[in-house]
């Protein structure tokens, strides 16, 4: 493994720690539930409501993260994997590269399509090139090593989706794929990898393609990682990659190409697992009681349904409940404890469907097709649709909330959008 930088002292001076807005330090926010419960967001996302749109440098699909006032996403510059900062205002700050991108292959998939994260000490990214590094709040790159030099390129049948996931010492990887895979743990500091634990399964064809991304999570008090792909949900100690307890026979029949794309939710003691081809009519979603130890397959299904799903976007969490919206627009409100659900309805359908992953925001969900249309809606205590929107370029992103604005990354600008414009 290759580092270009030997040595760096992390402070916490490059971010400064503040007190006020709640921030979103990865791609689902601080609880990867990806909602908010207070705030007073935006009714419309129309023009009038837009403060202001950055350009962007590249076609990039990673949804921003943000950490005491600065907008951080990444992006190709000038054909080269790059990072950009933006303050709350639109001003760009700083920008750094990582060598050259390997663009998508995919009409939504990008070079930069995992998201950022964040401690508050340092911003960790991760690009299809293979590239994972570390930058300090200034832009400065702290190391950086390639995935793809030091363990082969991957075999994905499209663009790499996994984003880097934190832990109190360590930013993990994990490489689901048709080949080797594996979780792996990285040292925040210096880079050096600390532990690489093999995940390799038998699966239907394309069945080991995984696109999702980890969750941290309690097991018995310590650090878990909890991993979904390959038809099978693990966890890990965080520690040393230790398997804990496992989860099979997702796939029973072993139905082809059924990659996993959408990610876990964790609510409470139960995981919510989307899988199957929910964009095929072939929808799964799964409740697993998580905790235990081994093989759990057989004690910790407690509910599972053939009628509903997602394929693309992760569900989001909110007051205890899951919120799903499915790839061609379709709204459910779902009890994690029973699997049932307590309403349904749907956002207008087109030709295309929803790729970026629901936002709630006290109250209102916000859905994004890829087209660009964008709508608002009331969920408690059912389904209003309130507006929309089309924002004139594809956005595959997922809304970003903060201070009562959302910032929302399309595929050439990024926006800001609050209740009403002030001076």
């Amino acid at each position: 493994m290759r580092r270009e930088l030997i040595y760096f002292c992390f402070t916490t001076l490059a971010f400064g720690v503040t007190a006020a807005p709640i921030e979103w330090p990865s791609w689902r926010g601080p609880d990867n539930k990806g909602s908010v419960e207070r705030g007073n967001y935006p009714l419309s996302l129309d023009e009038t409501n837009v403060l202001w749109k950055a350009p962007l440098p590249g076609k990039g699909c990673s949804t921003p993260i943000i950490w005491d006032q600065r907008i951080i996403l990444t992006a190709p510059i000038s054909g080269e994997d790059g990072v950009l900062a933006f303050d709350l205002d639109g001003k760009r700050l700083w920008e750094a590269k990582f060598g050259r991108e390997h663009a998508g292959k995919h009409r939504n998939g990008s070079g930069s399509n995992p998201s950022p994260a964040t401690d508050g000490k340092a911003v960790f990214v991760f690009f299809k090139s293979g590239s994972l590094a570390a930058l300090d709040g200034n832009g400065k790159a702290v190391w950086q090593t390639n995935l793809v030099k030091a363990f082969g390129p991957d075999d994905l049948y499209w663009d790499q989706g996994t984003s880097p996931v934190l832990t109190s010492d360590c930013v993990v990887m994990a490489r689901m794929h048709g080949g080797d895979s594996w979780l792996g743990a990285f040292d925040k500091t210096t880079g050096q990898m600390r532990w690489k634990m093999p995940r390799n399964y038998q699966t239907a064809v394309e069945g080991n393609h995984s696109y999702t991304t980890p969750l941290l999570i309690t097991h018995q008090g310590k650090e878990a990682l909890l991993v979904w792909g390959a038809e099978h949900l693990t966890a890990h100690n965080a520690s040393n990659g230790e398997l804990l307890w496992s989860c099979g026979e997702f796939n029973p029949k072993a139905s082809p190409n059924w990659p996993t794309v959408a990610s876990p939710l964790a609510v409470g003691d139960i995981a919510i697992i989307p899988f199957g081809r929910a964009d095929r009519g072939q929808p799964r979603l799964h409740g697993i009681r998580l905790g235990g130890s081994g093989d759990v397959t057989s004690t910790h299904k407690i509910w599972s349904r053939e009628d509903t799903g997602t394929f693309v976007p992760t569900p989001a969490e909110y007051k205890g409940k899951v919120y799903l919206i499915r790839d061609r627009g379709e709204v459910e409100c779902i009890d994690p404890a029973t699997g049932k659900t307590l309403w349904k309805d749907a956002f207008p359908r087109a030709s295309s469907n929803y790729y970026s992953s629901p936002l709630i925001a006290n109250g209102l969900l916000y859905g994004i097709r890829e087209d660009g249309a964008a709508f608002v809606a009331r969920i408690e205590p059912k389904f209003e649709l309130i507006s929309e929107t089309k924002f004139g370029e594809r956005i595959i992103a997922s809304p970003v909330p903060l201070d009562n604005r959302l910032f929302i990354r399309g595929e050439r600008h990024l926006f800001c959008v609050a209740r009403q414009k002030t001076s």
